[in-house]
């Protein structure tokens, strides 16, 4: 495995603008960061290349597409065998509502997000698809009725000397 190089001021303000507005021009970019167009691309890629920017996205809005319920359920599996959390981690990566998915320590083993239409699809999502997936044992969970705050963005650091 390469060695992970480290990120500068303007790779940082790069993440920073692109979290931002991910349709911002090369152009519009690079005057915003300190940069001519082209090293600002280069380093665009190279931050593409290197993993940093996994991809781009449109944020879309759940109430437009009968998605306006936001629901975190918690499940608790049975360890009946070895496989458990594969068996589990392969039926979930296949249910479209779920919108995330965490392995987690505590009360119970998985925390789910998902998004549906209204509450009588949450009741379809919880009964006929979270509890029939392999060695679920109990599920507890938690209807949003507002959301205070949703992002996708992660804080960039600021650049230090010794980075």
């Amino acid at each position: 495995m390469a060695k992970q190089r480290k990120l500068d001021r303007i790779d940082r303000n790069i993440l920073r603008q692109l979290q931002q507005n991910g349709r911002m021009s090369y152009v519009d970019l690079a005057a915003e960061v300190g940069l001519s167009t082209t090293p600002c691309l280069e380093r665009v890629r190279r931050l593409e290349k290197d993993g940093v920017i996994k991809g781009y996205t449109a944020i879309l809005e759940p109430r437009h597409l009968e998605a306006g319920l936001l629901v975190f359920v918690e499940i608790s599996l049975t360890y009946r065998s070895g496989t458990v959390f594969e068996d589990f981690k392969r039926e979930v990566l296949k249910l479209p509502n779920v919108m995330e998915c965490h392995l987690v320590s505590g009360d119970f083993d998985y925390l789910i997000k998902a998004r549906i239409s209204e509450m009588s699809a949450y009741r379809e999502l919880l009964g006929e698809l979270l509890l029939a997936l392999p060695n679920v044992d109990k599920s507890r969970s938690y209807i949003v009725m507002e959301e205070v705050k949703e992002t996708s963005n992660i804080q960039v650091p600021a650049f230090k000397r010794e980075d």
